[in-house]
């Protein structure tokens, strides 16, 4: 799982230019819906305490919308999650997607084709390591400011946050830091959600009071079935709203655009499970008082 297992790193390493030019322009040219609102997005800076972080803010043109974090897997903030941010704004919700590795490198860490091999390993682990915990809630609170300043943006709602593959775990840690601020969290093949660390994901469960989406790569479940029975009994122990799915015929990395693990059909199922727990989560409360809109 991207910096979790090896099992699986073949499927990313294979990633070449042609696949990922033709997955972008694919993505590119099917917004979500047919109403997909209209959007605008930038480069941008957040800072944190412990620097700047370059990032991508993309929100529909007219109005305000609750805003989502996204946390990129492993190789970072490009052009891919550029665009499925994009999407993600136009079926109307303001989204961040930074590049987790600021206090290490500028973005882009890993340029079109970049294999996740022994060298890409040695330059990205100790950058992944950085990101405790601790590093992750000074990181979560920063973003949510920079979202909460923006004028697309509805502070009164709550916020959303999606995770892929490293990202799937680092969520679970922003709702964990912001419990009364997260209303919703996705992993998309999450990897680490749950160790046998006491700091695992899955324990800071009982810590947030978002309603979660886990949705689980096909041989991510056949390397370690008992985890999503692990992650069904604290979600239902610390009473988690939580939709657990194994997604069939799907590789680890199905859900980014430029990974040859990519499946299109899978990945839109599961944006469509997103956008219905971003309603549920996110569109329906008010940050004040806990009070509807």
């Amino acid at each position: 799982m991207c910096d979790d297992r090896t099992d699986f790193d073949v499927e990313l390493s294979r990633r070449d230019l042609g696949l990922i030019a033709g997955s972008l322009a694919i993505a590119t040219a099917m917004p979500a819906s047919a109403a997909a609102k209209k959007t605008g997005g930038r480069d941008v800076s957040v800072t944190t305490p412990d620097g700047t972080a370059e990032a991508f803010f993309v929100a529909p043109l007219k109005g305000r919308y609750p805003g989502v974090i996204i946390w990129t897997d492993i190789f970072g903030l490009r052009p891919a999650m550029r665009t499925m941010a994009t999407r993600l704004a136009g079926s109307g919700y303001a989204v961040l997607v930074h590049n987790p590795f600021y206090r290490s490198s500028n973005a882009e860490i890993a340029p079109a084709g970049t294999p996740f091999d022994a060298a890409f390993r040695a330059k990205i682990m100790p950058m992944r390591a950085m990101l405790t915990a601790d590093a992750v809630a000074r990181d979560a609170k920063a973003l949510v400011a920079f979202l909460d300043a923006q004028p697309s943006v509805n502070p009164k709602r709550k916020i959303g946050v999606a995770g892929y593959c490293m990202g799937g775990p680092l969520m679970v840690q922003t709702a964990a830091a912001l419990p009364d601020r997260i209303g919703a969290g996705a992993s998309f093949h999450g990897g680490g959600l749950v160790t046998d660390k006491l700091e695992s994901p899955h324990m800071l469960i009982p810590k947030t009071k978002a309603r979660y989406l886990i949705a689980i790569a096909e041989n991510d479940d056949k390397a370690a079935p008992q985890d999503k029975d692990t992650l069904s009994i604290a979600f239902k122990a610390a009473g988690r709203p939580a939709e657990l799915e194994v997604y069939a015929g799907t590789l680890h990395g199905w859900c980014a655009i430029d990974s040859k693990a990519h499946h299109a059909a899978q990945a839109d199922r599961a944006l469509g499970r997103m956008l219905a727990l971003f309603r549920k989560g996110l569109d329906q409360f008010s940050v004040a008082h806990g009070l509807t809109a």
